[in-house]
């Protein structure tokens, strides 16, 4: 039943992330959608019983905070690549 959520979850992010009416809106709907996968990952881990599958939550949620430091800076700064 979890999961179920989780799914419906990730699909309104992911309309938020084409639809989103400025950056700010689709930044956030990218973070929440990357914690809700990698949430939805470990749930498939311990449903199965197989921890290979949670190995790439941990680049998933790595990715999702790099991602906020990109966007933070540029942002900030409006210059990327310094």
């Amino acid at each position: 039943m979890v999961i179920f959520v989780y799914i419906a979850s990730m699909v309104m992010f992911f309309v938020r992330i084409l639809r989103g009416p400025t950056i700010f809106d689709r930044v956030i709907a990218v973070d929440a959608l990357s914690c809700d996968l990698a949430v939805f990952m470990a749930l498939i881990a311990l449903y199965t019983g197989n921890p290979h599958i949670a190995f790439p939550m941990i680049f998933i949620a790595l990715w999702a905070y790099v991602l906020d430091l990109y966007v933070s800076k540029y942002l900030e700064f409006r210059d990327i690549g310094e």
